[in-house]
């Protein structure tokens, strides 16, 4: 499923839209209609495109999901990185991938939480996680260093969203541009864990202003059912919304990314 975002400065829409052979299907448009999902029995690795009876880590065949450095551990944890250690899986990929420069930013999905992506990610990680308010907050030169100081902040800040509160409800609005200044602000102090991170790696504080996403969302399930493919090959419902890597129906939700590589039938 892909998530794009085009609007003003002060709300952003989110739109969705589903790969279907060679086209791309606009899932907004599809809001109230009645759809059905099929899973045929057929998975394909993302990567290899070798068929498998199973899906590792979200599309990949057993091979490459040992194989492949982005499916390392380090990459849910990037504070672990080994690759000074010369044990990485792909030292030219993680070349490519890991030694840019990330940010630590802050969000608001299930209530504030703290995370990282790549420039080249934005807004497309805070979409992927159903934020409705996001806020970058410093620039560090790689993702090691992202991973560093989002384990410093965690103290405070979640790490991850609650999917099922994210699914209920949009969180109350909160003033991160105040929360991001606090920030900076001990990073500024000489005494704080904060200010020694930064300081000695020179991130660089970021004063960008917070963006805010609204998603087409009719109406949010005061139950959360979670539909599985695997269990249930054939889902159908009404689409009453879309967020995160989510499509809400009137039957329950089911994640989208979970079913990377998987052959669907869509009819509505």
């Amino acid at each position: 499923m892909i998530i794009t975002a085009n609007g003003s400065a002060e709300y952003t829409p989110a739109s969705y839209r589903l790969p279907v052979n060679d086209e791309e299907l606009a899932i907004n448009a599809l809001l109230e209609k009645q759809l059905r999902i099929r899973f045929t029995g057929v998975i394909q690795c993302i990567h290899c495109q070798r068929v498998t009876n199973k899906s590792f880590n979200q599309g990949y065949c057993y091979p490459c999901f040992k194989r492949l450095a982005q499916c390392d551990l380090c990459i849910v944890k990037p504070e672990l990185c080994h690759f000074d250690a010369g044990t990485c899986r792909e030292p030219d990929w993680a070349r490519r991938h890991c030694f840019q420069s990330h940010f630590v930013y802050l969000s608001n999905t299930s209530g504030i939480k703290v995370g990282i992506t790549r420039n080249t990610q934005i807004p497309t990680r805070w979409l992927d996680q159903g934020a409705t308010q996001a806020i970058q907050v410093l620039r560090v030169h790689n993702r090691m260093q992202s991973g560093q100081t989002e384990v410093l902040l965690t103290s405070r800040f979640n790490d991850k969203t609650d999917w099922r509160k994210m699914l209920k409800q949009d969180p109350e609005p909160q003033d991160l541009a105040v929360l991001r200044d606090q920030l900076l602000e001990e990073a500024a102090d000489g005494n704080s864990d904060l200010h020694k991170l930064v300081a000695t790696n020179q991130f660089e504080g970021v004063h960008a202003q917070a963006m805010h996403f609204r998603y087409p969302v009719l109406q949010y399930p005061e139950k959360i059912n979670s539909l599985n493919l695997d269990k249930k090959p054939t889902i159908e419902g009404t689409l009453i919304g879309a967020k995160g890597q989510y499509l809400i129906f009137d039957t329950g939700v089911i994640n989208m990314r979970k079913y990377g590589g998987y052959e669907l039938e869509l009819s509505y």
